[in-house]
């Protein structure tokens, strides 16, 4: 848990945090930041930095009742 976290906090938060997607993020230069495709470039960046032998799952909560997931 202590790595995927480290994952986490680089590929995810670090990346994305504070940031207008549209201008500040390489991935969204030419993608739509919706939420689908969101949760597919997290997805894509967290399996990169995992063993192939690991089933992946993103989720990414909107709002409460409102989510998308991607799990490959």
């Amino acid at each position: 848990m202590k790595v995927l976290k480290q994952f986490i906090e680089e590929e995810v938060t670090d990346a994305f945090d504070h940031k207008n997607l549209n201008l500040d993020v390489h991935e969204f230069k030419e993608l739509n930041p919706t939420a689908e495709n969101i949760v597919w470039v997290i997805w894509k960046k967290l399996k990169n930095r995992l063993d192939a032998s690991y089933d992946l799952s993103v989720r990414l909560y909107e709002t409460p009742r409102n989510f998308v997931e991607f799990n490959g």
